[in-house]
């Protein structure tokens, strides 16, 4: 048995929980206190530390009676999809070289100051996987790159369950995976590996708060009419599109209750959109597909997965995972590390240069 503390933060608070093995012991969120006018990023991660560590004691819980602490990946470069060795190297980047300031990237340094380099600390599937084949990466543009950003850390969590449940290791299975929550991915994993995915900003379905593809023509038409600022632009296509849009909810659950045309229309415009995805996925899988996952917060509503199946039900067994599991997937990175049935991961900045 491993006892496994997991780090999530967020920007005010940080998401914990104790596991042994998988099974949850402690599950809570502490609230920190306001930084704000502090600028000097390691006194903040000791303070968060110091927060996180008198918790822990308050509750029993000791260092040395942990077996890994596995945090959030942050913001790091693309990176192949796995669990990682949290170094000196990563922490640096994370709190003076990455691109985007994110909660995210407080956790790595987090759990290297809890552990003082006594027990591993791992992170699993940063938000910055990458592990597309260079034909995904192609717009149509040279100066576009398409991205691979995708719900990583559930897509790949759910993908092994599904696996296990086959009797094989992702690294022998296909699927297609669908996390459908404020923003959509759909990814393909071939043999392990996240090869292809909608980036859920600007690409794929409409979701409760994205506006998904748009007709590029139009949205430059709309860009250059000096009507919109360019945050509000922004705002409009990835806070206040889709759902939010059509219906002015971005509850699919609020938008079910409504019984006119119009809304049942949207309802099943997103449905069609998710199907048109998926099934692109099939097809460039050469419809070698072993299953078609359905996670995140909609798969709970059992009338619009049903809308989904409609158009993919042909293309592959539909298996449902409702919800998200970031705390329990970053559990399941470490153990799998501990196991050795994952090698973990070094992080170098010079390979991926």
């Amino acid at each position: 048995m491993h006892n496994i503390l997991v780090i999530n933060p967020g920007s005010t608070s940080t998401k914990l929980a104790v596991f042994e093995d998988e099974k949850p012991l402690l599950e809570t969120s502490i609230k920190h206190s306001n930084y704000e006018g502090n600028e000097d990023i390691e006194e903040i991660i000791k303070a968060r530390a110091d927060d996180i560590r008198k918790f822990l004691e308050a509750n029993g819980y000791k260092r040395e009676n942990l077996a890994a602490i596995s945090c959030r990946g942050g913001i790091l470069p693309p990176l192949p999809g796995g669990t990682y060795i949290v170094d000196d190297d990563m922490v640096d980047y994370l709190l003076h070289q990455s691109p985007v300031d994110h909660p995210s990237n407080y956790a790595a340094p987090i759990g290297m100051q809890l552990s003082q380099k006594k027990i591993p600390v791992f992170i699993t599937d940063p938000i910055s996987t990458d592990e597309f084949i260079d034909e995904a990466r192609l717009s149509g543009i040279p100066q576009i790159k398409r991205l691979s950003l995708l719900h990583a850390l559930n897509m790949r969590a759910v993908s092994h369950k599904v696996a296990k449940a086959f009797g094989k290791n992702i690294n022998e299975i296909n699927m297609v995976v669908a996390h459908l929550g404020g923003g959509i991915s759909v990814g393909l994993l071939l043999n392990g590996r996240f090869v292809d995915v909608n980036n859920a900003n600007g690409e794929g379905p409409f979701s409760p708060t994205r506006a998904g593809e748009l007709p590029v023509g139009d949205l430059a038409k709309m860009c250059f009419s000096k009507k919109f600022a360019k945050k509000e632009l922004i705002k409009r296509y990835t806070k206040e599109g889709g759902l939010k849009a059509y219906l002015g909810t971005d509850s699919l659950k609020e938008a079910l209750k409504n019984t006119d045309d119009f809304s049942r229309l949207v309802i099943d415009a997103m449905a069609y959109q998710i199907g048109k995805e998926i099934g692109g996925m099939c097809a460039v899988a050469g419809g070698k597909i072993d299953a078609i996952v359905l996670t995140g917060g909609m798969a709970y509503s059992s009338s619009f997965v049903e809308k989904i199946k409609t158009y993919i039900a042909k293309f592959g067994l539909v298996v449902t995972e409702p919800g998200e599991h970031e705390m329990v997937a970053l559990a399941q990175g470490a153990i799998r590390a501990l196991n050795k049935v994952e090698t973990p991961k070094t992080f170098s900045l010079e390979e991926l240069v």
